[in-house]
């Protein structure tokens, strides 16, 4: 038994110690002159391209390279590195982002890197137009929402509850009766009336656990789905749902402003703010909102509908500037407008015109001066471009600050995430 005993609690001791997967042993650099990646309209910039196994350059990789303004790259090449290492150049006349990707081929595995540099991106504007309606568009349709009761519910989540704060799932009607919004809110189990942050949802169809965190520093936190459909359920549920009936689902409706699917998405962030106002204990002044990708472009749309809304943090921001790539120049996801799908010149026309009611940059337009707002994204991200990212941020009339994270792709890193929340903790007075 002593010898079991032992044993026992020699496995024990060893499980901290179990090792972890983490990283690539093999990692591509693209490294510019530029520290803050910055560069003048007509500078050079230049970029340090290495391969590497175990922190040493690696002899005779394989690689292909691309190069030029971001999504209409020209420059595409396959070379074969002898040192691990290739110099590359470029330059942009006009403001915009010159991007470099590496792919290198080792030992049957792809490796990528890049770097995007920025040429005078305070210069960047949007080419949206918004359409003369939109605020009329907008209001209209919130009215008709509110016609239709709440008629929330609410359930405790005991599992999911801590010493600080409840945790429940809730549900309101949304644009119509039994067409609901679910969501997991979180209130400090201190008494007393609490600023509040509504979290919006990035694309895509899973459960939520809630903000509990943010909860525990005495904030009220709603956190959304958009699907109309629990946030609590299995997870093969969500995976069923999203690779079969809402696969594709930010593609509906885009040749009708009344049939897009994000209409109801972005009532239902309204309607969440009325739920947060009149059924849990907001202290009337601070509300938030916040989100990234997806959820960085519905953080524009409340805050811009919606003045209520005294600080606003949008995280790479998607669904911004669709029209730029009916020009040739990178815009963001889902990319409406860049690859040719042999539509017809009316259906694309009617595209063009819906999308412009569901583009970030309109509702950036509709903040004002009484709203904070913190913008942060990636240089080398693919998915949500910087250059769609800062001529958004440029449009925003109102207090902004901008923290631009070069190195990330579509993801954040740890000291990004610690920056955001401790931003909107300060918005809060906590």
């Amino acid at each position: 038994m002593k010898r079991l005993l032992f044993i026992i609690a020699l496995l024990l001791c060893m499980l901290p110690l179990s090792a972890q997967i983490r990283g690539n042993n093999i990692v591509v650099t693209v490294e510019p002159d530029h520290q803050d990646w910055h560069y003048q309209l007509g500078e050079t910039a230049r970029f340090q391209v290495e391969v590497r196994r175990s922190g040493t350059l690696l002899n005779n990789v394989s690689i292909d390279y691309a190069a030029g303004p971001e999504m209409y790259q020209t420059e595409k090449k396959s070379l074969v590195l002898k040192d691990g290492t290739l110099q590359l150049k470029g330059t942009m006349k006009q403001s915009g982002f010159w991007r470099v990707d590496v792919t290198a081929h080792v030992d049957g595995k792809d490796y990528r890197g890049a770097c995007a540099a920025a040429f005078a991106p305070e210069q960047l504007q949007p080419s949206t137009v918004m359409p003369q309606d939109f605020e009329q568009f907008w209001s209209d349709a919130i009215r008709e929402a509110r016609k239709v009761d709440l008629d929330p519910t609410k359930r405790l989540l005991p599992e999911r509850c801590t010493k600080d704060v409840n945790v429940y799932e809730v549900s309101f009607n949304n644009s119509k009766w039994g067409s609901r919004t679910y969501g997991i809110l979180c209130v400090p189990v201190k008494e007393g009336r609490c600023p509040a942050l509504l979290r919006v949802p990035g694309a895509g169809v899973r459960p939520y656990g809630g903000d509990v965190y943010t909860a525990s520093q005495g904030a009220i936190t709603l956190e959304i789905g958009i699907h109309g459909i629990s946030v609590t359920m299995e997870q093969k549920v969500y995976d069923d749902l999203g690779n079969g009936a809402l696969n594709g689902y930010w593609e509906w409706g885009m040749d009708d402003r009344d049939k897009s699917y994000y209409k109801h998405v972005i009532l239902g962030c309204i309607r969440a703010l009325d739920y947060i106002e009149q059924y849990t204990p907001w202290n009337g002044k601070e509300l938030g909102v916040s989100g990234s990708s997806q959820g960085g472009f519905l953080s524009l749309a409340t805050a811009g509908l919606d003045k209520r809304i005294t600080y606003y943090a949008p995280v790479h921001a998607a669904l911004c500037d669709h029209t730029n790539s009916l020009k040739g120049v990178a815009c963001g996801w889902p990319h409406y407008f860049y690859y040719n799908r042999g539509e017809g010149q009316e259906v694309r026309g009617k595209k063009i015109e819906t999308s412009r009611y569901y583009d970030g940059v309109n509702f950036a337009r509709l903040i004002t001066d009484k709203q904070k707002g913190w913008f942060s994204f990636g240089y080398c991200d693919d998915v949500v471009p910087p250059t769609s990212a800062w001529a958004t941020y440029n449009i925003v009339t109102g207090p902004k600050e901008i923290s631009p994270y070069q190195m990330t792709w579509h993801f954040w890193y740890q000291e990004q995430w610690d920056e955001w929340e401790n931003w909107m903790l300060q918005q809060m007075g906590l």
